[in-house]
């Protein structure tokens, strides 16, 4: 692994933004395209949400530090919490005709980051939960060095 970097925020929602910020600027650091780049923002915003919205409940509110490790080869990204341990599971795929009828998307974030993310680990050791994830790279996904995205366009 090359470079690791790391940030430490509240856990409430005013720090979603602040995640996705980070998560986009080690992407370009990392010169992945917008749609890993994307993949990646989708499954850490899943997992900020669910710990904001569920991990401390009833807790006072804690932390959560979000990690970023890239390399020639993948993207590790842990989430680090200390709320209420949570086992997520890979679900099965949300019928859409559903989804659409209610016209409520909630509670689909485990299914979007199973389907963006590549290898999904959880551990949960006394007060600390670890939320692992990585991307595998291919070299289409990696952009020549000098290239720019989308957004710095």
């Amino acid at each position: 692994m090359r470079a690791k970097h790391q940030i430490t925020l509240a856990a409430e929602s005013a720090s979603l933004a602040r995640f996705r910020e980070f998560i986009s600027n080690g992407c370009q650091k990392a010169r992945l395209d917008d749609d890993t780049c994307y993949d990646i923002q989708l499954a850490v915003d899943e997992a900020c949400t669910n710990i904001i919205q569920h991990g401390y409940i009833g807790l006072d509110p804690g932390s959560i530090i979000l990690s970023l490790q890239y390399g020639a080869r993948q993207i590790v990204v842990r989430i680090i919490d200390f709320g209420h341990p949570f086992e997520p599971s890979e679900p099965p795929a949300p019928d859409v005709e559903a989804v659409f009828a209610a016209g409520n998307a909630d509670g689909y974030g485990l299914y979007f980051i199973y389907r963006s993310m590549d290898v999904v680990t959880y551990d949960s050791t006394g007060d600390t939960n670890t939320l692992t994830m990585v991307k595998l790279l291919t070299k289409q996904e990696i952009q020549p060095a000098g290239a720019q995205n989308l957004e710095q366009a």
